[in-house]
């Protein structure tokens, strides 16, 4: 197997590093498409794009979920020499994928007006939600099967492979996103089909993969197995919502800001969100990375080396955490400028200090999916899915709660501080739990 390498160190990075990209990339397209619409339709545009973003993070987190679970599984069969085994999970979990992508896809295009009002669409910005997620819902067997897959060629052992693929994919969007956007005039609809096009030859490329005579994941003959099934979901829902936790927050803070302040602040945020999910998904790159090592070495029953893989991905989770705070500080304006044209400078303005503001949790998120990713990977899913839980959804809830009762308006600024500080606290309890258990 590719798992094991010339170091612990060296495999640390040979993981790390591809996933860390991979996690960019992702990112990357739902920036791209904002940037788009933002100078190719309107800043209202721009808007709804934002409102509809937790659909396109359901996606990801529903493919997340059953990609960790199910290459955590591989991972330890594979430690434990059990190859044919591997292959059957492989095999079942893409037959699942798919049965659950054209599920969500026809529950969207049957209840889209219900969703996007759900979502927090306006009168204002309603027919770009609604245009945006129904064009996404008919692609979503291709987001999910893309990230499932990119999760899975890492555990197969090839993590800089599909770190190739998944920048051609972003390349391609780019492209798509001009002509649609610019040359077509296709709007936010434009958007959303070069980025469901670009999933769909992503696919296409790891399949190519998965169908060679160099994976351990050649899809064979199975019988479905519930028990097996159970065993995936409930390893990697801590993961899913984690993942799902931005788009959780994205919808508690845009029905805030409509409660509390106007719509137009639905484009500060929309700016800050993007640079948040890229550090987000950064940590979660790096909880990935290590994910097939850990599980790998949990298998083989090898505790010192995935203890000292947890302190390196913290590690280097501290110091990026501290290097995006840094760089929040610097390019905060610039990159306000990029996506609000001149004539709103006041809407610009205040844009900054809610950058600003927000960047202080990005010292924090770290240490708190770094260590719920560990404790996936070595199956223990309730400490990581009351992490999950709380950093995606019942401490922010509660932080905007507070603070906006105490401050109104201004409060929603400093509630994913508050909340990253909260769960920081339970995720220190409950590793320090573990490590009596564990003797470390």
């Amino acid at each position: 197997m590719k798992l094991e390498g010339k170091s612990l160190k060296h495999d640390f990075f040979r993981f790390i590093i591809p996933s860390l990209i991979a996690q960019w990339v992702f990112a990357l397209y739902t920036m791209i498409d904002g940037l788009f619409v933002a100078r190719g339709v309107s800043e209202l545009a721009l808007s709804g794009v934002n409102i509809a973003m937790p659909f396109v993070t359901f996606l990801f987190s529903v493919a997340l979920m059953f990609a960790v679970g199910s290459s955590t599984v591989i991972a330890i069969l594979l430690g434990e020499k059990e190859e044919q085994k591997a292959k059957e999970v492989f095999t079942q979990n893409l037959v699942t994928i798919i049965f659950v992508s054209l599920l969500i896809t026809a529950a969207v295009l049957w209840k889209s007006d219900a969703i996007a009002t759900f979502l927090g669409a306006t009168e204002l910005t309603a027919k770009y939600v609604r245009t945006y997620i129904t064009t996404i819902a008919c692609f979503s067997i291709f987001f999910i099967c893309s990230y499932s897959l990119e999760v899975l060629i890492k555990t197969d052992g090839y993590p800089m492979k599909a770190t190739v693929i998944v920048t051609a994919g972003a390349v391609l969007n780019c492209i798509l996103d001009y002509v649609f956007v610019f040359i077509l005039h296709k709007g936010v609809w434009g958007a959303a089909f070069a980025t469901g096009m670009s999933q769909l030859i992503v696919v296409i490329l790891y399949l190519t993969h998965f169908c060679s005579k160099k994976t351990h994941m050649k899809p064979v003959r199975f019988t479905f197995s519930l028990s097996l099934a159970w065993r995936t979901v409930k390893i990697g829902l801590s993961s899913g919502i984690t993942e799902f936790s931005a788009g959780i927050v994205i919808f508690l803070f845009n029905h805030a800001i409509l409660t509390y302040l106007n719509e137009e602040f639905i484009v500060s945020y929309t700016i800050v969100t993007y640079v948040s999910t890229i550090i987000v998904m950064s940590m979660a790159g790096i909880a990935q990375g290590i994910q097939p090592l850990v599980s790998y070495y949990y298998g083989r029953r090898m505790p010192r080396k995935y203890h000292l893989l947890l302190k390196y991905a913290l590690c280097f989770g501290l110091v990026f955490s501290i290097a995006a705070f840094i760089i929040s500080g610097i390019i905060a304006e610039p990159l306000v400028n990029l996506f609000i044209s001149p004539k709103l400078s006041d809407l610009r303005s205040a844009s900054v200090g809610v950058f600003r503001t927000v960047s202080y949790s990005f010292l924090l998120c770290g240490v708190n999916i770094i260590v719920g990713g560990f404790f996936t990977a070595i199956e223990y899913p309730k400490s990581a899915m009351a992490i999950s839980l709380g950093r995606g959804f019942l401490f922010v809830a509660f932080s905007l709660r507070l603070l906006t009762a105490l401050f109104k308006g201004n409060g929603i600024w400093w509630a994913a501080v508050l909340a990253e500080g909260l769960c920081l606290t339970l995720t220190l309890a409950l590793f320090l739990y573990y490590g009596r258990q564990a003797r470390i």
